[in-house]
């Protein structure tokens, strides 16, 4: 099932593309970066390596064209997180999502509002990827996160790895930290994007799907 949905909180309409896998087991909330977009090349290739895999996906825009033409809005964390939530919620009143394992992929400032709602949510979000992330934004709440949590992060964008090694320290739950060799903050290398949707697969797979994690 693929479906363009929308999600209406007060004034502002979420636009996203939702695809079901036949069997899915789990449901893959992709949270994107700041600039970027539920159309983002990246994580779409991402999302349908997890589709391939019998993984449903929701890439879907937190903000508006409107508040992400304004530059602070788009590292606004809390509304980002606001954001998140309320399409977590709305998931789990969707009769065909409501019954699937969640996680939740961010990219760049996505993966700050993922951690916030991984550490607020408890138990509910099964696993947590960040592609290239700023976790250090969501230093306060990181140490609450529970949910098995994977840093993915270039060899060559060093201020970002630095930023992911210090947020690193601070998670007390399951966790692992991935280096992709030759690397960029895009991951636009020969092979470097395969090998982040290699990992985030086999992370997803791993938590989400019941079948091999009962």
């Amino acid at each position: 099932m693929e479906k363009l949905v929308h999600i209406t909180h007060l004034d502002v309409i979420l636009e996203g593309m939702l695809k079901i896998p036949p069997s899915a087991q789990g449901l893959v909330l992709f949270a994107h970066g700041s600039g970027s977009s539920r159309l983002s090349p990246r994580n779409n290739y991402v999302a349908d390596i997890l589709n391939n895999a019998g993984l449903a996906t929701l890439l879907i825009d937190l903000l508006s064209k409107q508040e992400d033409e304004i530059y602070q809005t788009r590292f606004d964390i809390n509304l980002l997180t606001d954001r998140l939530n309320m399409v977590i919620q709305w998931l789990k009143k969707q009769p065909n999502t409501q019954n699937l394992e969640l996680g939740i992929f961010g990219s760049s400032t996505g993966a700050a509002a993922a951690l916030r709602v991984a550490s607020e949510l408890g138990r509910e979000i099964k696993a947590v990827v960040s592609r290239g992330g700023r976790p250090d934004l969501a230093m306060d709440t990181i140490n609450r996160v529970t949910a098995p949590t994977l840093f993915i992060v270039g060899e060559n964008d060093f201020a970002v790895i630095e930023l992911n090694q210090e947020a690193y320290v601070h998670l007390t739950c399951f966790k692992k930290f991935e280096i992709i060799q030759n690397a960029t903050h895009l991951f636009e290398e020969p092979g470097c994007l395969e090998e982040v949707a290699r990992l985030a697969k086999e992370w997803f797979n791993k938590y989400l799907n019941r079948k091999t994690n009962r």
